[in-house]
């Protein structure tokens, strides 16, 4: 409202930073979801394989061990005689993996793991621990993907990935590979040739099996050992699995079959050393360094969407305490101001009704007229034009309406303004108001009850949008009323009342002179002084049937501007009185109640407001649709039931509440970058000019029924 207060030039780096930062969130979020869910242990095979060509006889007639050429060409291998290649795909895993090498151990066998990359990067040290007691380590993809349902550039990076994995923790590169959901030659289809041929061509074997177990069904132990023995004589690879479930009947299954066939002279090795093939080469710096770089990367994905949802979590807590206790609290105060609504509204005496104007000439004549009209004898109004220079004065003053008064003075600032009509004040209650509001009939009379009461010195009023009737009217419509019949009587009840708006207040003239005016120093000097006279000891209500109306912003610009000023301004006045945490008395109950809720509520959950988005995106990519759907759905409900109960308590019709959910786009995030533009001009130490709205009239020309009292 005034040119008081200098600009700083406003910061916009952060724009680019708050958008680096939150795509760096979605790409980190989505890794953990292609990790987690896209091609995790569980998700199956492709349910219709898609075509492929014809498969070579040599491969489905040959042995489980390949080596495909670029031509196609198909050379296979078999195990020598009363030779086992225990095979275990799908780990490591932290449980299993361990036991299944203790047997092992025992029996000083040696078996060929195929592991999953995503999975060795979460134990690296038990992939080590493979290698180092003799055993070998092939691929199995990066995230357990089925190759055949997958494109050919997915593919590759399966087995780019599980190959830099397995290299950053064992200095290995990874020869064998296995395809999950493969099982023996005779079951190669057309479509995994396809991706058999792709895995050689990047210099891999495959190895299939001869003996499948399906131990991952657990049909029992005596049916894995039955599955896993060879025919007389005849060397065999036989899968088994070290993760995906339980292992449990595998475990003892390998401490019977081991020794059995031991006993008939087989001897159990790997892949590699039964058939004289070399050992996996050392990998290269470039590409263990790619390997720890992908862990990492891998790691703080997974702790990413582990905050996240313990922030969703401890959000939707928060939500729901402030609910019950904003419910808890609304019938009590429903059921105080009944009690008071019983008695007769009595005179108090004269009133002073200050007007502090700037630039308000669309609405100032509805304003006054509006006062002049009040039902409360001995009204006083006192408009303070603070400079205008569209002639806001010279309306008044054309109206010639009885018991107003218009002083001008130079451009000096809302608190100034306020102060000046405060000084030239006839009545020991002063009412203040903005000059876009208008007044029902009985709204002074019943705004100024409650100092009744020795210890009040100030009561909020009701104050209801005007120009409600577009989608953005709606949404704010709702905004007041729920902020007003909720977050008011919450705090009535607690006795922490932050703010006593600008649109209409009641204030006793001794606590105004008891807190020295209305501060100016900073730009929500509502919040200020409301927090300055409970500090100061005195009482502050909220009176729901005192109602004002006011014009809201009817641009997302104005509406941006309106917030910004507000949001910096409360961040100002909570700085402003941050010692009333650890006072005692009214004071104390301002700081631990009213400062501690305005910064969880106000400051610190808006500013993650941003992940929460980014979060749903997640949600929506990865996690299944019907349950992303149902919370949603449920969030949206109680957010509707909420909204319905604040207009059941200010008698309000429910139409608006079906633009509710729409609030989730623009309007919402809307608000939430208004808190993070705010919270980085007050980390840079800014002073925020005032951002004045331009008025439209909206209060005169949509409420010709707001001169009469509502039945």
């Amino acid at each position: 409202m005034s040119a008081k207060h200098v600009r700083l030039r406003e910061p916009a780096a952060h724009w680019l930073l708050l958008c680096v930062f939150m795509v760096v969130l979605l790409a980190g979020l989505c890794f953990n979801g292609y990790v987690s869910h896209v091609g995790a242990e569980g998700s199956g095979p492709a349910p219709v394989p898609p075509a492929g060509g014809s498969v070579p006889a040599a491969l489905t007639d040959g042995g489980p061990v390949l080596r495909i050429g670029t031509d196609g060409a198909v050379t296979s291998r078999s195990m020598p005689d009363r030779t086992i290649a225990l095979t275990f795909d799908d780990g490591p895993d932290p449980q299993w993996t361990p036991k299944i090498l203790d047997v092992l151990a025992r029996y000083g066998a040696h078996a060929t793991f195929f592991q999953v990359g995503s999975a060795v990067n979460e134990h690296p040290d038990i992939a080590r621990r493979v290698l180092s007691e003799g055993h070998e380590i092939g691929a199995h993809t990066f995230t357990h993907a089925d190759l055949t349902s997958i494109p050919a550039w997915r593919r590759g990076i399966e087995l780019t990935l599980s190959n830099n994995a397995i290299a950053a923790a064992t200095g290995r590169v990874p020869v064998l590979v296995r395809p999950p959901y493969s099982s023996e030659p005779d079951a190669v289809t057309g479509a995994d040739f396809t991706a058999l041929r792709q895995a050689a061509a990047a210099g891999h074997l495959i190895v299939l099996a001869d003996r499948d177990t399906e131990d991952w069904r657990r049909p029992g132990v005596a049916a894995i050992i039955a599955a896993a023995q060879p025919a007389k004589g005849r060397g065999a690879v036989v899968m088994m699995h070290d993760s995906g479930g339980n292992r449990a009947q595998t475990v003892a299954a390998l401490d019977a079959l081991i020794p059995r066939l031991q006993a008939q002279g087989y001897r159990f090795t790997t892949v590699s050393a039964a058939l004289g093939l070399p050992a996996a080469a050392a990998a290269p710096t470039g590409q263990r360094l790619r390997g720890h770089a992908l862990r990492w990367a891998q790691a703080g994905s997974g702790w990413l969407a582990r905050a996240l949802t313990a922030l969703m979590l401890v959000a939707v807590v928060l939500a729901a305490l402030r609910l019950a206790i904003q419910l808890i609290c609304a019938r009590i105060h429903l059921r105080r101001v009944r009690r008071r609504a019983r008695e007769p509204l009595r005179f108090l005496g004269p009133v002073t009704v200050v007007v502090p104007a700037y630039n308000e000439s669309a609405n100032i004549a509805a304003t006054v007229r509006s006062l002049v009209a009040s039902d409360y004898p001995q009204l006083e109004v006192i408009v303070v034009d603070d400079g205008s220079s569209d002639g806001t004065a010279d309306i008044v003053e054309r109206l010639r309406l009885p018991g107003v008064s218009v002083i001008r003075q130079a451009n000096a600032g809302k608190p100034a303004a306020l102060n000046t009509g405060i000084a030239h004040a006839r009545g020991d209650i002063l009412v203040l108001v903005d000059g876009d509001t208008v007044f029902e009939p009985d709204a002074v009379g019943r705004l100024v009850q409650p100092l009744r009461e020795p210890d009040v010195g100030a009561v909020s009023g009701n104050t209801k949008v005007a120009n409600r009737r577009g989608l953005l009217g709606r949404w704010q419509h709702l905004e007041y009323v729920i902020g007003f019949n909720l977050d008011r009587r919450m705090f009535d009840v607690a006795r922490c009342m932050p703010t006593v708006p600008g649109a209409i207040g009641a204030f006793r003239r001794a606590a105004v002179v008891d807190v020295g005016g209305v501060p100016a120093d900073t730009l929500a000097e509502d919040t200020d002084f409301t927090m300055a006279l409970i500090r100061a000891g005195w009482r502050i209500l909220y009176a729901p049937d005192a109602v004002a109306w006011t014009e809201a912003p009817a641009s997302l610009r104005q509406l941006w501007r309106q917030r910004y000023r507000w949001c910096y301004g409360t961040m100002q006045a909570t700085w402003k009185h941050r010692r009333a945490l650890v006072q005692s008395g009214p004071a104390g109950r301002l700081g631990r109640r009213g400062l501690t809720y305005l910064l969880l509520f106000q400051v610190l959950l808006p500013l993650t407001a941003c992940m929460v988005d980014v979060y749903g995106v997640y949600g929506v990519l990865f996690l299944p649709l019907g349950k992303v759907a149902a919370v949603w759905a449920g969030f949206t409900l109680v957010q509707v039931l909420t909204a319905g109960y604040a207009l059941h308590l200010d008698r309000e019709r429910f139409g608006p509440l079906w633009s509710l959910p729409l609030q989730q786009i623009v309007y919402r995030q809307l608000m939430y970058l208004v808190v993070i533009q705010s919270t980085v001009m007050a980390l840079l130490g800014g002073r925020l000019r005032w951002h004045r709205m331009a008025r439209t009239g909206a209060v005169a020309s949509q409420l010709p029924s707001a001169l009469h009292p509502r039945g």
